[in-house]
């Protein structure tokens, strides 16, 4: 999906949610797990409940995988599930060396059709190279995330006087242009996701972390939001499980929807 197009499905939903999709079977529903797949069923269900509130959906690889055997078709049918009018990234963290990066982008984009993957950027540009110049696939590189041990080596101070994931930025930038590359910028930091829209003013921005992790909505948008709004919000657990019961897609729509509402606040 192109930019121009991502940014029309935003004004058209007055929404910027990403629903991420993070099946987990200690957390979904008890009378699933009757059924042949149930995280297959779970996924099914969130996303037609979900799907008129948001224009992104983020499956997390990790969820998949620890499935074994089914684990990958698994993915690949809730990927079918997913509306072609919305945006889908695939959160595995890639990052390798350059041949090894180039059959990742084979993967995600070619043969699951996936519109974006996130990458760990940590090893360099030929890593992160073989997953740009693809018309409307996007690299989406962490940047500053949201976890505790982000401080590790994220903020550490370098010589030229930036911190590492200010010169991840900037060095990110001189490789991919705002029309193919995005940034994870984690919510429960908003003083600093000023400083990088400062810094990153015509990209886009992935950001984790409103929800159960205690990121503010009000301040993301008044730290992030530009005038085609350049930020996709990321809630998994507050939708997801916002019911443990058979009223959980109901629940889980109900979630998504006062998202979308006050979402559409900001996009007046």
């Amino acid at each position: 999906m192109k930019r121009a197009e991502l940014v029309n499905r935003i004004f058209e939903k007055q929404s910027f949610l990403c629903v991420g999709l993070d099946p987990d079977l200690e957390k979904i529903p008890k009378h699933l797990l009757e059924s042949e797949n149930p995280v297959l069923e779970f996924n099914k269900a969130i996303i037609e409940a979900t799907a008129p509130y948001c224009v992104a959906y983020k499956p997390n690889l990790a969820f998949f995988e620890a499935l074994g055997e089914t684990g990958m078709q698994t993915f690949y049918e809730t990927l079918k599930c997913i509306p072609k009018s919305h945006f889908v990234i695939a959160d595995a963290k890639r990052g390798d060396i350059g041949n090894t990066s180039k059959k990742y982008a084979e993967a995600f984009f070619e043969k699951f059709d996936c519109d974006a993957l996130t990458i760990a950027p940590y090893m360099g540009a030929d890593s992160v190279q073989p997953f740009l110049g693809e018309s409307g696939k996007w690299a989406v590189l962490l940047a500053l995330t949201s976890n505790p041990g982000a401080d590790d080596f994220e903020q550490l101070p370098l010589a030229n006087g930036k911190r590492l994931f200010e010169e991840v930025i900037d060095k990110a930038m001189e490789w991919g242009s705002a029309e193919e590359l995005m940034f994870v910028v984690g919510a429960t930091r908003p003083e600093e996701l000023k400083k990088i829209r400062e810094r990153a003013p015509g990209y886009f921005f992935l950001i984790p972390g409103v929800g159960a992790q205690g990121g503010n909505l009000e301040e993301v948008a008044a730290a992030a939001l530009t005038t085609d709004c350049g930020i996709l919000v990321n809630a998994s657990r507050s939708i997801l499980y916002a019911s443990s019961g058979i009223d959980f897609a109901e629940k889980a729509s109900n979630e998504a929807k006062a998202m979308q509402v006050e979402m559409a606040k900001f996009l007046l």
